[in-house]
């Protein structure tokens, strides 16, 4: 008779026994694992060596550290930087050193998410890294140049770990389906939704795939089509770390469309944003950015749509509020671009920072009482409205001693062309006007 009460493990979930057993069985990482690639030799020296695995989720990190303790038979301690601390590091290390003295065997420890540790955290590593007595294997989403100490960064080989492609998802699909003998057949579309579900993360996929076996199994159904995977997964979950490297690339490709006038890749990258669960005004803060630095003066009506749009998803909220984004979006993607405002302004801050504090020529001072009347104070200042055509030509209005410079250069482009036709025939009124004479005060 069995014991109603009798303790029952868990079922391991699907990731976990799909995790691969040996080298081969690991997909994806052709560039790192294949014949003569560099982690492939890794394991192939005979000898472990501290290394960074750096990469998005679901990739096999955890995966190839597991692997590498497996092959070199080394102990296997693995801590969670999200979890662990201090303590927990001396801990690990102390096992290490017990395990040296029982059986000669070495240890490799695993870091995961090794970027959550601070700086004192990550130091503590060293001294054990250096005598050998731990082989240290750190994961991280975040890019480890700015995320991992340089004194930590320098004792480990950095390996760069690839989303999956969608050949070798639907290979795992596959073999998923195979290995666990689920009673139930997929069709090549529902394969290819759960393919795109999964956005290049092998447990995400694995999961997935769990969750259809599971309602499949309740619901007594035998053919998967894509219409049950879409009732199934009721929630699109996008890769997209908000304040991680995917969130910055993804930033930089929307201001690159952009610039770069391509309003379709520039409306996809922004949506993709959107849908990534980004706040939609930070991405209208964003669209105000490239309104100023990137079209400027040459459609001096972009930063106002991009103000308005704000203002608009400020009252409407989701989803309707993102149209008037999208619609910003694709203004400025196909506005006249120029950068000319923002050099000029660089090259201001340039000559600012490296000159000396001159005072204001005495011309232009203001003169609101007697005695700045009494001392030159505005004297001889042209007003330009009496001059011909509204312009003082000739006149210098930088400080005395330094020579008037050509900050802004406006382009040919959009209304900076008609800007840029105006500043040229004022010039030549400055080149055909005699300046006329002041004492050495400047008076």
């Amino acid at each position: 008779m069995n014991d109603l009460f009798a303790k029952r493990e868990p079922d391991a979930p699907l990731a976990e026994r799909m995790r691969p057993r040996t080298l081969d069985e690991v997909v994806g990482q052709p560039h790192l694992l294949g014949p003569g690639k560099p982690l492939r030799l890794a394991f192939e020296s005979g000898k472990p060596h501290s290394m960074i695995l750096w990469g998005p989720p679901g990739v096999g990190k955890t995966t190839l550290a597991r692997l590498m303790a497996q092959s070199f038979d080394a102990e296997f301690i693995a801590i969670s930087a999200v979890l662990s601390g201090v303590k927990d590091i001396r801990d690990a290390v102390a096992r290490a050193e017990a395990v040296l003295q029982q059986s000669g065997r070495r240890t490799i420890l695993f870091v995961d998410e090794v970027h959550r540790f601070n700086k004192s955290q990550q130091d503590a590593f060293l001294p054990f890294v250096e005598q050998g007595l731990i082989t240290f294997i750190g994961a991280t989403t975040e890019n480890p140049s700015f995320e991992v100490n340089s004194a930590l960064l320098s004792r480990a080989a950095v390996y760069v770990l690839q989303p999956l492609t969608d050949a070798e998802l639907a290979g795992l699909v596959a073999r998923a389906i195979n290995k666990s003998l689920f009673l139930f057949n997929l069709s090549a579309a529902a394969r290819d939704s759960l393919v795109a579900y999964a956005d290049g993360d092998a447990r995400r996929l694995l999961n997935l795939v769990d969750q259809v076996a599971t309602a499949a199994t309740q619901s007594g159904q035998t053919e998967i089509d894509e219409a049950f995977v879409q009732q199934t997964l009721t929630q699109s979950l996008r890769r997209f770390d908000k304040g991680g490297d995917a969130f910055y690339d993804q930033i930089s490709a929307l201001h690159k469309s952009v610039r770069g006038s391509a309003p379709d890749a520039a409306l996809y990258w922004l949506v993709r944003m959107l849908d990534g669960g980004t706040d939609p005004l930070y991405l209208g803060r964003r669209l105000i950015r490239m309104a100023v630095e990137d079209i400027g003066l040459a459609d001096a009506r972009a930063l106002r749509m991009t103000l308005d749009a704000c203002e608009t998803y400020e009252r409407l909220g989701s989803p309707e509020g993102e149209l008037a984004l999208a619609e910003a979006a694709l203004y400025l993607a196909v506005a006249p671009k120029s950068n000319s405002g923002y050099v000029a302004y660089n090259r201001a801050r340039e000559l600012v920072r490296n000159d000396k504090s001159r005072p204001v020529p005495e011309h232009l001072r203001n003169a609101p009482t007697k005695l700045m009347k009494a001392l030159g104070y505005g004297s001889e200042y042209r007003y330009a409205h009496d001059e011909p055509e509204g312009y003082a030509a000739g006149e210098n209005y930088f400080p005395d001693g330094l020579p008037p410079s050509s900050l802004y250069e406006p382009t040919a482009r959009g209304l900076e062309g008609r800007i840029r036709e105006r500043l040229e025939a004022l010039r030549e009124l400055d080149r055909q006007a005699v300046k006329p004479a002041r004492d050495d005060r400047g008076q």
